[in-house]
């Protein structure tokens, strides 16, 4: 799936390469992967709405 979250290291918004919806331990959905330039693991908070998608 394509999600753009916020890459720490990058210091921009980026498009998340490989992304999986997954869920926090408190069962909160968000968005995982990896920054195409830099390979930081990128996260996002997602509502209930985008992680049916």
């Amino acid at each position: 799936m394509e999600f753009v979250g916020y890459c720490v290291k990058c210091r921009k918004q980026m498009q998340i390469k490989q992304g999986k919806v997954e869920k926090t331990a408190k069962g909160r959905p968000m968005a995982k992967g990896q920054c195409p330039t830099c390979g930081t693991t990128v996260t996002r908070f997602l509502s209930e709405k985008e992680s049916q998608k």
